[in-house]
């Protein structure tokens, strides 16, 4: 298991690294309004103290789901499940400032509350600097955990910490378009078989633990209709990244994070809800139940 930092840590670095963003941009939002919520909501969700976000949560407009239904965040939502915060092992966010968002996939390996969290947040258009009161309007998060599709927390660390998802150099990055279209092509296909999904080589595809194409995606596309509707995305150009939360078919709700370069997808990231059947009533891989080796 790798080590984790303390919690003063944690907020030490993630409130010096929102800190040192550019507050300027022409957009209705700055990245570093973006980087400073996101930074609450981490040490929030790592501590258990949920005063580092309600005074800055929208009074008047703001929601909170979790898989898709609406809680009361300060009651039954997962950030005040355990008072003493969650350990989060891994985590890495993308932001789309010309959307007021951002997306942070966690990691938790702890035996007893193991789980892969997928969060993303709005701000409101006036949100700018490290102003924040009242500005965040939206936090919506797929969370999974033992019986979710292919759920392996470890195994899904392990890989992440394989992959490359690294800034792209300004010269050779993808347009907000371009990258929008080559995730829809993925979920296109699986209505229309006819769909060139822009496939890159090599690509890795992590479902919940289970590394199920390693070097080719084009494999092992169920031959089935599954419909995606209600598609939410957060656009980062910079990273190359587009996630999509959604209702993901006959599985329900769901978060896909794919790494796009040049036009390509490179690495997708999946976690799905299942219930009530566990495993979404799917055979679960042998190797999910293998020690990973750390």
């Amino acid at each position: 298991m790798y080590p984790s930092p303390s919690t003063p840590a944690i907020i030490l670095f993630l409130l010096i690294h929102s800190s040192m963003a550019s507050t300027s941009t022409s957009s209705p939002c700055s990245l570093s309004s973006l980087q400073t919520a996101t930074s609450r909501y981490l040490i929030a969700q790592s501590t258990g103290q949920l005063n580092w976000l309600l005074p800055f949560l929208s009074p008047t407009n703001f929601t909170y789901l979790e898989n898709l239904v609406p809680l009361n965040i300060s009651n039954g939502s997962i950030l005040a499940l355990f008072p003493s915060g969650l350990k989060v092992d891994h985590s890495r966010t993308a932001y789309d400032v010309p959307n007021c968002a951002s997306y942070t996939e966690l990691l938790v390996t702890t035996p007893s509350h193991p789980y892969q969290i997928g969060t993303q947040l709005h701000l409101s258009p006036s949100s700018s600097g490290t102003n924040l009161t009242s500005s965040i309007i939206s936090i919506n998060s797929i969370i999974t955990t033992n019986g979710d599709l292919f759920f392996n927390a470890t195994h899904t660390l392990h890989y992440t910490l394989r992959e490359n998802w690294s800034p792209i150099p300004p010269g050779s990055r993808d347009s907000r378009a371009v990258l929008q279209a080559a995730a829809d092509a993925y979920y296109d296909v699986f209505v229309n078989k006819t769909v060139k999904v822009p496939w890159g080589k090599p690509c890795t595809r992590l479902e919940g633990g289970y590394l199920d194409a390693d070097g080719d995606c084009d494999t092992d596309i169920p031959d089935v209709t599954i419909l995606t509707t209600n598609r939410r995305y957060v656009i980062d150009e910079t990273l190359g990244v587009v996630d999509v939360i959604s209702n993901f078919g006959i599985l329900g709700p769901d978060s896909h994070e794919f790494r796009i370069v040049n036009g390509t997808i490179r690495h997708i990231h999946s976690m799905t809800l299942c219930s009530p059947v566990a495993n979404c009533g799917l055979e679960v891989p042998a190797i999910l139940t293998q020690d990973i080796g750390f």
